[in-house]
C-alpha cells in the first residue's frame, strides 16, 4: 500500500519534466553608438627621399651627419671627381683651340674682303668656308664642354628637398652606384601616421574620417583623421593602406607605434546587442510571455563586443543575452540585470 501511495505522488510531480531555463536577458532601447575601427601604426614623415648617387665611382667625401637639418640644394656628399673633371679640362681645351682657330678664320676672310676685286673669287669663298666651318667647330665643341659640365655636376649629390638626415649609411671611400642608398632625407615638420586596414572593412574606411591617435608611451590623446586611403588591397596581406594625419603637429620620433581609433561611424540612437546573442544565420532569441522564439535580425558586423542591429528587434524586445543551447519555442525565466 505504501509503494502504490508514493507511486502516485511520483506520477503527479512528474520529476523528468524540465522546468523553464534561467537565461540572461536585455531589454532593448535606444542609445547612442560610436563605431571605432582600433589599429596600429607607425610614424612617418610625409616627404622622405632616399639620396642614391647618379653615378658610380668611390665615395670622395660625405657632408652630413645623421641628425642634421640641411636646407634644399646643399651638397650632401661627393663621388670622386678625378675622371669627369679631365674630361672637361679637355673639352675646354679643346673648346679654346676652335675658338682661336675661328678667330684667325674671320680675320682672313676680313683681309679677303679688304682687297675687293683684287682677289680671286675662289680665294674669297674659301675664306668664307673656313669661317663656316670654324664656326661649327666652336659649337660642337661647346655642346662637348657643356655635356662634360652636366656630367661633373651628376658627381655631388644635393638635397632636393629641406629637412632631416634620417639615416645615413655611406661613408668616404666606400664604392657606391645608382642603386646605392647614401641617406634618407625627411622633413619631419610634417608627420603621419601609416596603417593598414583588413580588407573586410575596406569599403568602409574613406578620407576625412576623425580618428583618435595615441602615442607609445603618452597618456595623452591626439585629434586626427583620415587623410588618405589606398585604392589597391595588397594580395598578399589582404590590407589595405591607409594614411593619418594629426589635427594639430605633433613632434616623434619616426617609426614610433601610435594606437588609432578610427570613427567609422556615429548614431545618436540605434539598437545594439551583445556579440554573443548572435546565433549563426544572423537571428536572436526573444522572450515573450516565457518562451524563447528565434528572429531574423540585421546587424553591421564590425570588431566589437556589441553589435547594431538596423532591422529585426524594436525598443521593448527582450533579448537573451547568449541563446547557446536553447531552442527555438524553449521555456525560459528571464533573469534581467
Amino acid at each position: 500500500m505504501v509503494l502504490v501511495a508514493g507511486l502516485g505522488v511520483g506520477l503527479y510531480l512528474q520529476p523528468w519534466i524540465t522546468g523553464p531555463v534561467p537565461v540572461a536577458v536585455e531589454v532593448v532601447a535606444l542609445v547612442p553608438v560610436t563605431r571605432l575601427l582600433a589599429v596600429n601604426g607607425r610614424v612617418a614623415a610625409l616627404h622622405s627621399v632616399d639620396l642614391r648617387p647618379l653615378v658610380t665611382g668611390p665615395l670622395a667625401a660625405v657632408r652630413v651627419s645623421e641628425g642634421d637639418l640641411v636646407e634644399a640644394g646643399v651638397e650632401v656628399a661627393l663621388v670622386d671627381t678625378a675622371a669627369p673633371d679631365a674630361v672637361l679640362r679637355q673639352a675646354i681645351a679643346g673648346l679654346d683651340a676652335a675658338r682661336v682657330s675661328h678667330e684667325q678664320a674671320l680675320a682672313t676672310l676680313a683681309r679677303a674682303q679688304a682687297l675687293g676685286s683684287n682677289i680671286a673669287r675662289t680665294v674669297l669663298d674659301d675664306a668664307a668656308s673656313a669661317v663656316r666651318s670654324s664656326a661649327q667647330e666652336v659649337a660642337r665643341l661647346t655642346a662637348l664642354r657643356d655635356q662634360a659640365q652636366i656630367q661633373l655636376a651628376r658627381f655631388t649629390i644635393r638635397a632636393p628637398m629641406a629637412g632631416t638626415v634620417l639615416t645615413l649609411d655611406a661613408e668616404p671611400g666606400q664604392s657606391v652606384d645608382p642603386a646605392t642608398v647614401l641617406l634618407t632625407l625627411a622633413d619631419l615638420d610634417q608627420l603621419v601616421v601609416e596603417t593598414d586596414v583588413d580588407e573586410v572593412y575596406a569599403t568602409q574606411i574613406r578620407a576625412g574620417l576623425p580618428a583618435v591617435l595615441q602615442l607609445a608611451g603618452e597618456a595623452t590623446r591626439r585629434a586626427g583623421r583620415v587623410s588618405v586611403v589606398s585604392q589597391r588591397v595588397d594580395p598578399a596581406t589582404g590590407g589595405l593602406a591607409v594614411q593619418l594625419t594629426f589635427d594639430r603637429p605633433a613632434a616623434a620620433p619616426v617609426g614610433l607605434t601610435v594606437t588609432a581609433n578610427i570613427i567609422v561611424d556615429q548614431k545618436d540612437a540605434a539598437v545594439t546587442v551583445p556579440r554573443s546573442a548572435i546565433l549563426s544565420g544572423d537571428a536572436v532569441m526573444v522572450v515573450a510571455d516565457g518562451v524563447a522564439t528565434r528572429r531574423a535580425v540585421t546587424v553591421t558586423d564590425w570588431p566589437a563586443a556589441r553589435l547594431v542591429v538596423t532591422e529585426g528587434l524594436v525598443p521593448g524586445d527582450i533579448v537573451i543575452a547568449d541563446p547557446t543551447g536553447i531552442i527555438d519555442g524553449q521555456a525560459v525565466s528571464a533573469d534581467q540585470p
